[in-house]
């Protein structure tokens, strides 16, 4: 992370302060605490405000496709999974936000290994992203899902996916087991393309991180937040 020039001057001078006898001063250079941190991000999940946030990015996007109707043929829009149409946080939070992706998942005790917490469908919808969805089947728009799970979680993804209100989609994207990519914009920006290649025009790409959307072959992409993690 890039420090301001305002930061770098507070760390030289602090620098230069805590060589003095006079005194240990706390070092306003420091992390932020990561227990103090984690309390916030329950705070922020717990008081309305993240899903606040969520919603006002999701009437973002569903404006542009109000904007859009009519305008261009095949019309289409792409979602994410993950902290997009679906919610783990039940997962993540006995597992006091950190990410296990093998073993069991005990959501009573703790820990929840992600692949057990996929298998178990037990994701909710995000609300916003599903009134999106809904929007957009009833006005005859496709809809993709492009998601970094493995090829191996198919049944109980598309399963969770029903399951949660996404009753009908035109395709789910895994991603292939023998695939190494170093971002996941790698292997999601070219799935995108091939849609493009297919005819189909892709006005909203929404997704929780950058790397959901970087790549480009998309009209308007849209980023909701999460503060949970983040996938290169």
């Amino acid at each position: 992370m890039t420090l301001s020039f305002h930061r770098i001057r507070i760390c030289l001078t602090f620098a230069i302060a805590i060589a003095s006898p006079l005194g240990v001063f706390a070092d306003p250079c420091a992390p932020d605490n990561l227990g103090e941190h984690k309390s916030k991000l329950t705070a922020y999940k717990t008081s309305g405000q993240y899903d606040a946030d969520l919603a006002a990015v999701a009437a973002e996007a569903k404006q542009y496709l109000q904007e859009r109707l009519g305008k261009v043929d095949k019309p289409a829009i792409v979602l994410d999974i993950d902290e997009t149409a679906l919610s783990n946080y039940p997962a993540l939070k006995i597992n006091d936000y950190g990410f296990i992706i093998g073993g069991s998942c005990d959501l009573e005790k703790g820990p929840c290994g992600f692949l057990a917490w996929i298998d178990m469908a037990k994701g909710t919808a995000i609300a916003p992203a599903l009134e999106l969805y809904r929007f957009a089947r009833a006005n005859n728009i496709a809809v993709f899902f492009i998601t970094g799970r493995p090829e191996r979680t198919r049944e109980a993804t598309e399963r969770n996916l029903r399951e949660a209100g996404y009753t009908d989609w035109e395709k789910t994207v895994l991603k292939p087991a023998d695939l190494k990519v170093v971002s996941a914009a790698d292997y999601k920006g070219p799935v995108r393309c091939e849609l493009l290649a297919q005819g189909y025009n892709i006005i909203v790409n929404m997704g929780d991180q950058p790397s959901d959307l970087a790549g480009g072959c998309a009209e308007k992409t849209f980023l909701l937040p999460n503060p949970f993690y983040r996938i290169p």
